[in-house]
């Protein structure tokens, strides 16, 4: 704890003994404030501090990544020997590259989104 806080908080302390105990409310209500701002304070920080390890530890769904790239791969194989099991000419190759074009797109528009 900050030696601000500190000096905040034994002040509060000081103000209720000589206030009395008329004022034991608004002297709670001064404490729990500070107290909830330093709580906070040091939430945020072990949170910013979690972030800045997760970004230096690698990019967080790089499984997820992975998986996507090779079931794109296994549905483009397989969409492409659908295709060209049938062959008729460039229409079998105009499906295909739509196939993968498509893919791709999608692939990209993931990465992009994690």
């Amino acid at each position: 704890m900050e030696q601000a806080s500190r000096d905040e908080i034994g002040a509060a302390v000081a103000a209720h003994a000589e206030l009395g105990r008329d004022y034991d409310h608004a002297v709670a209500e001064g404490l729990i404030d500070r107290i909830g701002a330093e709580v906070d304070r040091r939430v945020d920080a072990r949170l910013s501090g979690a972030s800045r390890r997760a970004v230096r530890g690698g990019r967080p769904g790089t499984f997820a990544t992975v998986i996507m790239g090779l079931g794109s791969m296994g549905l483009g194989v397989g969409g492409t020997a659908v295709v060209l099991s049938d062959a008729h000419g460039t229409s079998a190759s105009v499906m295909v590259l739509i196939i993968w074009i498509a893919i791709a797109v999608i692939n990209v528009t993931f990465s992009n989104r994690r």
